[in-house]
């Protein structure tokens, strides 16, 4: 079956980070879901660009998806960790070995959450220090066990990438990246 990524679109959201990932993984055959955790049919980024959702928190099967990523921006990222039903998944989704991945600041949920103990990892220069026991690499895009981290809007290509890597092939990045004229 085809591999299938959530990603969770609260108020705030920084919109080039979520999007891309929406993009690049459709680009590369991986169904990727814009999911309203706010329940609402559209949500607005921390730039004021509305975004029409695919699905609402309330409805979409988690099990159905191979990776729950989490884009930056603020208060977006806020928004996500005061999210109780996806945290509750997101560590699930960790503590059974599935992916896991967040950019800019959202990666400071996983260093709250403990998920970053002695692994490498990269967020926003200013939530390095919410990275708790993280291995910080200041890299564009990390991967270590089953999470993966991005730095920031200018890496979201990166990171995105870096997704496509995991979930299908470092040739299926590869050629996603030669589509778009992304010279890694």
């Amino acid at each position: 079956r085809m591999a299938r990524a959530g990603i969770f679109f609260a108020k705030g959201y920084e919109e080039i980070e979520a999007l891309t990932v929406v993009d690049i993984c459709r680009r590369a055959g991986v169904e990727a879901v814009m999911v309203s955790v706010d329940e609402t049919p559209s949500v607005e980024s921390s730039h004021g660009v509305e975004v029409k959702m695919d699905a609402m928190l309330s409805e979409v099967d988690f099990d159905s998806f191979d990776i729950l990523v989490l884009p930056g921006g603020m208060p977006g990222t806020l928004n996500l960790e005061a999210c109780g039903p996806l945290m509750e998944q997101l560590d699930r989704f960790y503590e059974s070995g599935r992916w896991v991945a967040a950019i800019c600041a959202a990666p400071q949920i996983f260093g709250h959450r403990g998920y970053l103990k002695g692994r490498r990892a990269t967020s926003f220069p200013a939530m390095e220090k919410e990275l708790d026991g993280a291995v910080v690499t200041h890299g564009a895009a990390e991967a270590d066990g089953n999470v993966i981290t991005g730095r920031g809007m200018g890496c979201a290509i990166d990171f995105s990438l870096k997704i496509i890597e995991k979930l299908i092939s470092g040739e299926a990045a590869a050629e996603v990246a030669e589509k778009i004229v992304y010279d890694r």
